[in-house]
C-alpha cells in the first residue's frame, strides 16, 4: 500500500510547503567573478519583477513652506512624479549650504506610522528624528511621505472598511492597473533623488538612503536599483521570508513592502547584495519583536558572503545595538560621515 498522499489545505500549509523550494538565484558563489555574474542576472531578473514604471512628468516643484529653524532651514515642497501622484515632503538644509559649499545628501525612508512628520522633528517616534540629526552634521535631507502615509494616507471611508490594511487595499487598488506598490514607491523615491541632484547645493556624487523598518525595505531596493545612492543604512528590515511567512512571523508583510515573486528566485538580503560594492550598514536591535535579532543575522551572514565575493567586505558593517524596533542614531551619523563627508 502506498503511503497517504500529503495535503495542504489552507494558505499557511502551502506556503510552509513551498518555503521549502530552493530560490533558482540566490547568490552561493565566492570568486568575484561569479558576483559579477550573478549580479547582472540578479538585478535584470529583480528589475523585470518589480513591474512597469509610470511615465514620468517635468518635475515641478512647488515650496509650501519655508522655516528657518535652529542651525538649518526646513522646507515643505510638493511635486508630481508621474500623472496621477503628487509627493509631499521635508527638505532640511544645513545653514551652511551654498552653491560654493556643497553638502552630501540623505534620502530619509519612514517607517510604518505618521509618514514624514517624526523624521523630522514634528511628532515623535522610533526614528528619533534622524533627518533633524543628519542635517545638524551636515547633510541636505528629504523626508518624503511614501504613498498610504501621512498625508498620502487614505481616508477611512474608503480604505478600512471591515479594519482593512491601507497598504494591502493599495496594492490591490494599484495592481488593477497593473502597477506594483513597492515599484511605485521605488519610483518616487527616484524622483526625490532627481529632485536633489537638481539642487546647486547638493554634491551629486555624495547621496545616501537611510530608514528605519518598512523604510529599511525601501533603502534596500532604492540602494540595490540606483546608483546613485553611494551609502545606505538598514534598520531593522533586514530578515528572510522563512520567517515572515513562518510560525514567528506570523505573516510579518503588507502590501507596501511585498516583492512580487521574490522568493522564487532570491532572498531580502540578495537584493540587499545589489548595494555592493558600495558602502551598507545594517542595524540590528537585540529586542526587536517585528524583524527578531536572530533572524536578521541569519540574513546579514548571507549579505556578508555577497560582500565578501565582491572583493568589497570593508564596505559591509553590522551595528548590533541594545535596542528594541527603533533607529540607533549615532553609529549612523557617524557612518554617512565617513563614506559621504
Amino acid at each position: 500500500m502506498s503511503e497517504t498522499a500529503s495535503r495542504f489545505l489552507t494558505a499557511e500549509s502551502s506556503v510552509h510547503q513551498l518555503l521549502s523550494q530552493p530560490s533558482t538565484l540566490s547568490f552561493d558563489g565566492t570568486s568575484e567573478e561569479e558576483h559579477r555574474s550573478w549580479r547582472k542576472t540578479f538585478r535584470r531578473t529583480l528589475i523585470k519583477n518589480l513591474g512597469p514604471k509610470p511615465e514620468r512628468v517635468p518635475q515641478e516643484v512647488e515650496i509650501l513652506e519655508h522655516t528657518k529653524m535652529d542651525g538649518y532651514i526646513r522646507e515643505k515642497i510638493i511635486f508630481n512624479p508621474d500623472s496621477f501622484s503628487s509627493i509631499p515632503a521635508y527638505v532640511l538644509i544645513p545653514d551652511k549650504a551654498s552653491q560654493r559649499n556643497k553638502c552630501p545628501a540623505v534620502l530619509c525612508s519612514h517607517g510604518h506610522g505618521m509618514g514624514k512628520d517624526p523624521l523630522v522633528g514634528l511628532k515623535e517616534d522610533y526614528q528619533k528624528q534622524f533627518a533633524v540629526e543628519l542635517t545638524l552634521n551636515g547633510f541636505i535631507t528629504i523626508s518624503p511621505d511614501w504613498r498610504c502615509f501621512g498625508e498620502r494616507r487614505d481616508r477611512d471611508e474608503w480604505v478600512r472598511r471591515s479594519n482593512r490594511d491601507g497598504c494591502n487595499v493599495a496594492y490591490f487598488a494599484f495592481g488593477y492597473f497593473g502597477y506594483q506598490l513597492l515599484q511605485l514607491n521605488i519610483c518616487d523615491a527616484q524622483r526625490c533623488l532627481d529632485y536633489l541632484q537638481s539642487r546647486v547645493d547638493v554634491d551629486k556624487k555624495r547621496i545616501g538612503c537611510m530608514g528605519c523598518s518598512f523604510g529599511g525595505t525601501m533603502t534596500t531596493y532604492v540602494s540595490a536599483i540606483d546608483q546613485r545612492i553611494k551609502a545606505a543604512v538598514i534598520v531593522c528590515y533586514l530578515s528572510t521570508l522563512e520567517d515572515a511567512l513562518g510560525d514567528r512571523g506570523r505573516g510579518n508583510t503588507c502590501g507596501s513592502q511585498f516583492m512580487f515573486g521574490l522568493k522564487q528566485f532570491g532572498k531580502i538580503a540578495d537584493v540587499a547584495g545589489l548595494i555592493a560594492p558600495r558602502s551598507c550598514m545594517v542595524q540590528v536591535a537585540s529586542d526587536d519583536t517585528c524583524f527578531i535579532d536572530t533572524d536578521a543575522k541569519k540574513a546579514f551572514s548571507h549579505l556578508k558572503q555577497v560582500y565578501s565575493a565582491s572583493g568589497h567586505s570593508s564596505k559591509l558593517e553590522l551595528d548590533y545595538f541594545e535596542g528594541e524596533h527603533e533607529v540607533d542614531l549615532a553609529p549612523a551619523i557617524s557612518f554617512f560621515k565617513e563614506n559621504l563627508q
